[in-house]
């Protein structure tokens, strides 16, 4: 890996991720949607639906898999994980619909307002998470890379080059 040609622009993009990943606004979306996650799953028991069981199971599943998602990739590598950012925002359109997609008659005024505000909260969040991983992975991009740039040349014929010397 050492004698790849574009070694120093492969450590300098992930710095920048980091360096992304480390601002205080994405560690606020990641906490928020931590939070959101938590909630989601204890909604049953905070709120009082618990006799729901389909939705109660539905919002423990969902709640546990949102906390992960948006506090176990996007602190590593946020340049690389925009598109978990994406099922984050699947998660919350989810929440929102399903008091009236789950089996069973689960539609009460409780697990309407509980599921389809942490819901927009959610889908709100996971599209602040990938504007976010957008924006540190354009920030981090600049087309042709390393000495392959520098030489203008693609990377494809750098290391070609490379290969035969």
């Amino acid at each position: 890996m050492e004698t790849h040609p574009d070694i120093i622009d492969m450590r300098n993009r992930h710095e920048m991720a980091e360096r992304a990943a480390s601002t205080p606004k994405v560690q606020a979306i990641e906490t928020l949607g931590f939070l959101t996650g938590l909630y989601l799953a204890a909604s049953p028991w905070i709120v009082g639906f618990n006799n729901f069981t389909t939705l109660a199971v539905t919002n423990l599943i969902v709640g546990i898999s949102y906390a992960l998602l948006m506090s176990g990739g996007f602190g590593r590598a946020y340049e690389r994980t925009h598109g978990m950012a994406w099922a984050s925002c699947a998660l919350g359109v989810w929440m929102i619909i399903s008091p009236w997609v789950v089996a069973g008659d689960v539609s009460t005024t409780r697990t309407i307002w509980s599921n389809v505000v942490t819901g927009c909260v959610a889908l709100l969040l996971g599209l602040a998470a990938s504007a976010a991983a957008k924006a540190a992975g354009k920030s981090g991009r600049s087309g042709r890379s390393g000495r392959a740039a520098r030489e203008g040349r693609g990377a494809s014929e750098s290391y070609g080059a490379t290969r035969q010397r």
